[in-house]
């Protein structure tokens, strides 16, 4: 009889422990928007020139990847990036979130974008550039997003700079010239 009331009590507290666990709740659908919200906010703040609008959904020990540029690590270097780019003259952008996947864990995601962007050159031209965007975002203790990495960079082809034009000043160099014999030396 112990043995009978001993399987019983083990075969209810199978049961009971298996009746109590619950399926995941899946918030990706409102994580998705969440994700959507912030980055609206961060592209508005961004054509705003608003440096610490833009860089407000970053995490603190996040990384930007500008295109041709070394890596910049932590908020208040990305902050400084921005700055810069939206201080440059003829600052205009707009962004597209093309795809975005909240992971089935519900703490990451990440984005694909599409981007414009125009400014003034050095020499005073305007660029108008487009290309593409990445960004990998992770759920914050408070349940907020942050982008920990971001990385953009451009569809059109690189500009190859000009090959240096060279001046040959030794004294004493002799060209050849097309169409003249010249006579051979042993």
């Amino acid at each position: 009889m112990s043995r009978l009331r001993s399987a019983l009590i083990v075969a209810l507290s199978v049961c009971f422990c298996c009746g109590c666990q619950r399926e995941a709740v899946d918030t990706r659908a409102q994580d998705e928007r969440a994700i959507r919200e912030a980055d609206a906010a961060t592209l508005k703040a961004a054509q705003a020139k608003d440096a610490d609008g833009a860089v407000a959904n970053y995490a603190e020990d996040g990384s930007w990847l500008p295109p041709n540029a070394p890596m910049v690590n932590g908020k208040a270097a990305i902050r400084a990036g921005w700055l810069k780019l939206i201080g440059s003259p003829g600052f205009n952008i707009d962004w597209q979130i093309d795809k975005l996947e909240v992971g089935r864990a519900g703490d990451l995601a990440y984005t694909i974008y599409t981007y414009q962007l125009a400014l003034e050159g050095p020499n005073g031209k305007p660029i108008a550039d487009h290309g593409k965007d990445m960004a990998i975002w992770k759920k914050q203790a408070d349940g907020s997003w942050k982008m920990i990495a971001d990385t953009f960079n451009s569809d059109l082809p690189s500009v190859a700079p000009a090959p240096p034009t060279t001046h040959d000043t030794r004294r004493g160099t002799t060209k050849h010239r097309q169409g003249k014999k010249h006579r051979k030396t042993r």
